[in-house]
């Protein structure tokens, strides 16, 4: 797993107890994520299709700096199954985890799936 990206924690960023807001994880994973298969598939015409399991392991805090892992997982027809793991820059301790992030490459016109012609060994580090 390569971490790619960091981002600072803000006081936008917090819940009610003051650490990191779920949902706001949750978007950046889902950018971070979509931004790592924009760079595997070489298309930017990709949507969500799924997002499985999701673990909170640790809160986030004002002032931390997270950093995002993210590696292929699997490679189909028309989709990429990304992993991303998302944790503290400092003490390396996981903040969250979200697996089986599935986006499907889309024809622009009609939005419907189509290949994307791309296989798991033929990906390269196009990040």
């Amino acid at each position: 797993m390569r971490f790619l990206s960091r981002r600072l924690i803000l006081p936008n960023d917090l819940n009610y107890a003051n650490s990191l807001f779920g949902g706001r994880a949750l978007a950046w994973i889902d950018e971070e994520a979509a931004i790592y298969a924009i760079c595997q598939l070489e298309t930017n015409c990709l949507v969500t299709k799924h997002i499985g399991a999701i673990n909170f392991e640790s809160p986030a805090q004002q002032g931390d700096v997270v950093e995002f892992g993210l590696s292929t997982k699997a490679v189909g027809k028309t989709s990429i199954t990304i992993t991303c793991m998302m944790r503290n820059k400092v003490t390396k301790k996981t903040i969250c985890l979200a697996d089986d992030i599935v986006f499907v490459q889309v024809d622009p016109d009609t939005k419907k799936p189509i290949p994307h012609g791309k296989t798991l060994a033929s990906l390269t580090d196009n990040f």
